[in-house]
């Protein structure tokens, strides 16, 4: 799918209410404290839900597409700048 379609898909779920940067980062750090859970039952020594693992990288993902476009910004260019800044952060550690 296209990120263009995943966004369409994304409205047709949520519909067109948008969310504002402080909802979006409460909805962002909920993702990221389920990945941490799974994180740590790793680290203390039991083995990751990779289906849990998996729906929420999944909903990282599908989630911060419609967030760009909540706040008015085109997810395709936010990728874009994503992908210049992690090539420029890595070029200048090796």
């Amino acid at each position: 799918m296209t990120i263009d379609e995943l966004l369409k898909d994304a409205r047709n779920i949520w519909g067109d209410d948008l969310m504002q940067l402080p909802h979006v980062a409460i909805a962002a750090e909920v993702i990221a404290g389920d990945l941490c859970r799974q994180a740590r039952s790793h680290i203390e020594n039991s083995p990751a839900n990779d289906a849990e693992v998996k729906k929420e990288l999944g909903n990282l993902i599908f989630s911060a597409i419609r967030w760009c476009d909540d706040l008015g910004y085109d997810p395709n260019e936010c990728i874009t700048l994503a992908r210049q800044a992690q090539t420029a952060y890595q070029s200048k550690r090796t």
